[in-house]
């Protein structure tokens, strides 16, 4: 019955709500949130690649530690929007656009 649904399903957001409960359940809101992280975790990767940087480089740089990059590039911790912004602003020259929806 579960393989059936998921092969009528007609988009996406369909599948999610199947596997993760529509939005504002409690499992539904974890997924988000992960999938949140890990998108941050990969343009922070991608963008320090693109300047040619190591995680050591970028850590210097903004002054913290590569361990610290590293951990954020793996979504291991959580980051506060003001290292966000340094991080990718001044050390990957990146600009940052919030919006909340």
């Amino acid at each position: 019955m579960e393989k059936e649904k998921i092969r009528n399903a007609k988009n996406f957001d369909e599948l999610l709500d199947l596997k993760y409960g529509t939005l504002g359940t409690n499992e539904r809101d974890r997924f988000e949130e992960n999938a949140q992280y890990f998108v941050i975790s990969e343009m922070l990767k991608e963008g320090r690649k693109e300047a040619k940087m190591t995680q050591e480089q970028l850590a210097v740089k903004v002054g913290t530690k590569k361990s610290y990059i590293s951990r954020l590039e793996n979504g291991k911790c959580d980051i506060q929007l003001s290292t966000l912004y340094k991080i990718f602003e001044f050390g990957l020259g990146k600009q940052i656009n919030l919006l909340i929806g």
